[in-house]
């Protein structure tokens, strides 16, 4: 049976009741997500609260994190409850698109691991196929979302399939918003990118590409993701 939880070295993840479990993207995002500065921090599609929790240990500033999902928002509430930054995360549940209409230009810093299968073909179980697929939430509507809840000097960040990154770079371009920061993943040094790291501002400015290798090889980590994860993973 899977271990309904996660220890990481200062907080547990319980994932039982949640359609996503804790996985490599949300660590990522979670560590490589740039907070100097920020005084609110949103996390969109929260699920379990990890990218909140990584986010809150890693800065001293108000972290919003929100989620459709009931079960997901429950259990987020009870992972953050039992953090030692209860008193700075709130968790609710709500959908992005009625959070743009309710507050503007709030937040600093806005993160989501968002749905991105897009195949026509969805898995079963409900709740796994709307944490999983855009047909509920598309990049388009988050990004316009997004837009809306940024403050000015705000950036956005993201981890989506390498291969939606131009897509979804010209969609963030039609509401004003641009890379600033950009890192492919490489699960092996000689594998194609997956996954992209994106951060994106208001502001036009010159985007260099970088690239993360996750593993050398199986089970044995690249020094730049043992750098990147050291304050969170227990055998880091």
């Amino acid at each position: 049976m899977p271990n309904p939880y996660f220890k990481f070295k200062q907080f547990t993840v319980y994932h039982d009741r949640c359609a996503m479990k804790v996985g490599t993207d949300g660590v990522l995002l979670g560590a490589w997500t740039e907070v100097a500065g920020a005084k609110r921090i949103l996390d969109v599609g929260t699920g379990t609260g990890l990218i909140a929790l990584m986010i809150a240990q890693r800065s001293q500033v108000p972290v919003v994190g929100i989620d459709i999902d009931e079960q997901a928002v429950g259990q987020a509430q009870e992972n953050v409850k039992s953090s030692p930054w209860r008193e700075r995360i709130d968790i609710c549940r709500k959908d992005v698109r009625q959070m743009c209409r309710e507050a503007d230009g709030t937040f600093d810093v806005i993160v989501s691991n968002p749905p991105y299968f897009v195949e026509k073909v969805h898995c079963p179980d409900a709740r796994r196929n709307a944490a999983r697929h855009t047909a509920g939430l598309t990049f388009a509507d988050l990004l316009a979302a997004v837009e809306k809840l940024l403050s000015e000097e705000g950036v956005f960040s993201v981890i989506i399939p390498a291969d939606a990154a131009d897509d979804f770079t010209l969609l963030a371009a039609d509401v004003h918003l641009y890379p600033v920061r950009k890192t492919l993943i490489h699960t092996k040094p000689e594998a194609v990118p997956k996954r992209v790291l994106l951060a994106l501002g208001r502001k036009i400015t010159v985007c260099d590409t970088e690239h993360l290798v996750v593993e050398l090889e199986r089970h044995v980590y690249s020094p730049a993701y043992i750098e990147l994860t050291k304050d969170f993973y227990l055998n880091m």
